[in-house]
């Protein structure tokens, strides 16, 4: 189901009750249904929440403006981050989910992570593919014990090694539980990050 309500334009579909909720957040370019066949291979069973980014970028969704490629609008992150927040409260009250489980590719790995710094208990836990730093508050977040992977690839030329590790410390030092995994890949995503993905999000559910 699609639709706009909430704040934002979303797809919604309902999971098995013991499966997570993963709330799936595009990258530069993509939309809602994006990450939707990702989600299928990796928890075919979990439901999930996706919301549509607002800020159009020469034709292309994104979560949040820039100024130019790795430069960010850091007033711009941090009211959309509260933003997709709030909606995401608004959303486990009117489809009654629990925490959901973030699952964002570049843009919305990126503003997941900005999201969980700036508010705790919003998500369960998250995986951020091909992420890298954004806002960092002052005070972060409480997140400890919080579950979180980072997936990079060695070859990608827009998150480089320095970036992905210092997110990584970041998260580590607001308390989340992280795995930071480095594949033989550039930007785009590879079966690899499938395979991860699929054998965290298991263990999460095994936890």
């Amino acid at each position: 189901m699609t639709t706009d309500t909430l704040n934002f334009v979303h797809h919604f579909e309902p999971g098995a009750p013991s499966a997570p909720v993963l709330l799936l957040l595009h990258g530069t370019g993509g939309n809602e249904t994006d990450l939707i066949p990702l989600a299928s291979m990796v928890a075919p069973e979990a439901a999930l929440l996706s919301p549509r980014g607002k800020v159009n970028e020469g034709g292309m969704l994104r979560f949040f403006r820039r100024f130019e490629e790795g430069v960010f609008d850091l007033e711009d992150v941090a009211k959309r981050s509260d933003e997709l927040a709030a909606f995401v409260a608004d959303a486990r009250k009117a489809y009654d989910l629990p925490a959901p489980v973030a699952v964002g590719v570049s843009n919305g790995a990126n503003i997941a992570a900005a999201m969980m710094l700036r508010q705790a208990g919003i998500l369960a836990g998250a995986a951020l593919l091909r992420a890298q730093p954004t806002l960092i508050p002052d005070s972060p977040a409480d997140l400890s014990g919080t579950p979180v992977l980072i997936v990079s690839g060695d070859r990608d030329p827009i998150v480089s090694d320095y970036d992905a590790a210092g997110l990584s410390a970041t998260l580590e030092a607001a308390g989340a539980t992280v795995e930071h995994e480095i594949l033989a890949a550039g930007h785009s995503l590879v079966q690899a990050d499938v395979n991860l993905l699929t054998n965290w999000l298991a263990r999460l559910g095994s936890a």
